[in-house]
């Protein structure tokens, strides 16, 4: 069984910057891709990033490429989201997701989720 924590999120104004993290219990995380998505109210659940076990390979959604980076920490088993130049579109609620198979964008290839973090941007 593995657990995610997401933390970092907050209130920040456009222009500004967060770090999300997410912190991973079990001995699986080395081999796990990482995924994060994102929820905005009456919105579906959309990808934003993700990275190989390896950490080597890393895949953003086209809204957030250039703005954010998706880094992992074995030694912390920490999966981390640097958002820079935030938009008010980027509101939402990030989740971070994990899963024994290759990174993907979509959802339904992570097994694990975490319970989400706010983040608000605004205008």
């Amino acid at each position: 069984q593995v657990q995610l924590v997401e933390s970092g999120g907050g209130l920040v104004q456009a222009g500004g910057s967060l770090r999300l993290s997410c912190a991973a219990s079990g001995r699986t995380f080395g081999y796990s891709a990482m995924g994060w998505f994102r929820q905005a109210p009456g919105k579906e659940r959309e990808f934003v990033a993700a990275i190989s076990w390896s950490g080597v390979g890393t895949s953003y959604a086209d809204s957030v490429k250039g703005r954010f980076t998706i880094s992992r920490s074995s030694a912390k088993n920490t999966v981390y989201l640097q958002m820079n130049s935030l938009k008010p579109e980027d509101t939402a609620t990030y989740y971070c997701a994990s899963g024994f198979g290759a990174m993907s964008y979509l959802g339904k290839q992570y097994e694990y989720w975490g319970q989400g973090t706010q983040v608000t941007v605004s205008s």
